[in-house]
């Protein structure tokens, strides 16, 4: 059976007529009745009931009970025809870090979400840099955004973007200075963040001096809040920066030490063994951040 005589059938149930079925499918009687008949023969029954000097015809038993199956037939065909068309759609499940999702991936995420042909379902989760590996390992994530270079026998990790650290202060800042040595800052009033290994190390040397800091957190979040009280402080990179200033008046400074924090590196991390249909989205994906990146002016590590 085809498409032309199912939806010859359909029209005959719908007019009971042979001659209205021919006019409004723009088709001669007999090619009506043709196509009825090689329906008629492949199915081996006989679907309608032809009465002589009646114009109306009436379905057979099988007849009705083969609308239900023919009206089934027409809709898969729409639906194969539709999935032709249809654009390939991307579905993604994304993991990272709290500050790279609210202040790198932010704005990116928007963009996403604002496309008009919704081609990509996006999935984001928010993990230590850690769990991200151990996530992606099992396939619940697709592709990881971390701070950290771990080994892990089946993952790839590519470094992807360089952050210079920056000292910033609420807008009743203690010192108003371009360049800030971290000694002339009241450790007491630090909101601190740990970046990275590298970045605790430093930080250590050069500012609790082996204790603990006042504040510690580990969210962005709790870091913009906190930034608000007279002479609070911390170091935070540079897309980090970017983004506070967005929401509030903040002053920026560059660290002064004879050896500045290290830069931030931020890691794209992926499956060794990656199924098409994710490797795929991980490619889109890849083409989208490279653009964004560019727009934004981030300094990349390629």
């Amino acid at each position: 059976m085809n498409l032309a005589e199912i939806e010859t059938f359909l029209m005959i149930v719908e007019t009971k007529n042979i001659t209205k079925t021919a006019e409004t499918l723009f088709v001669s009687q007999p090619t009506v009745s043709h196509r009825l008949k090689l329906l008629e023969e492949e199915l081996g029954v006989s679907l309608l009931i032809r009465k002589k000097g009646y114009k109306q015809v009436e379905l057979t038993t099988y007849g009705e009970e083969f609308v239900p199956i023919a009206e089934r037939w027409l809709y898969l065909w729409q639906e194969t025809q539709s999935l032709k068309e249809k654009q390939e759609k991307y579905y993604l499940t994304v993991g990272c870090t709290d500050t790279l999702n609210s202040a790198m991936m932010y704005d990116l995420y928007r963009e996403m979400l604002d496309e008009a042909d919704r081609m990509t379902n996006l999935r984001i989760k928010t993990h230590y840099s850690s769990e991200i590996y151990h996530y992606l390992e099992k396939h619940e994530i697709d592709i990881g955004f971390v701070h950290h270079y771990l080994h892990y026998k089946n993952i790839l990790a590519e470094p992807l973007l360089s952050e210079e650290m920056y000292i910033i202060q609420s807008e009743q800042p203690e010192i108003e200075k371009e360049e800030i040595h971290t000694d002339e800052l009241n450790k007491e009033r630090e909101i601190y963040l740990s970046w990275e290994t590298d970045y605790q190390i430093w930080h250590n040397q050069w500012i609790t001096k082996g204790e603990r800091p006042r504040m510690q957190v580990d969210t962005f979040e709790l870091l913009f809040h906190l930034l608000s009280g007279k002479g609070m402080w911390a170091i935070a990179p540079s897309t980090v920066v970017e983004r506070i200033q967005k929401l509030k008046q903040i002053h920026v400074s560059k660290i002064a030490n004879e050896i500045r924090p290290p830069r931030r590196v931020t890691y794209k991390v992926t499956h060794k063994h990656m199924s098409e249909a994710t490797l795929k989205a991980v490619q889109m994906l890849d083409k989208r951040m490279e653009l964004y990146l560019k727009k934004k002016g981030w300094k990349t590590d390629k």
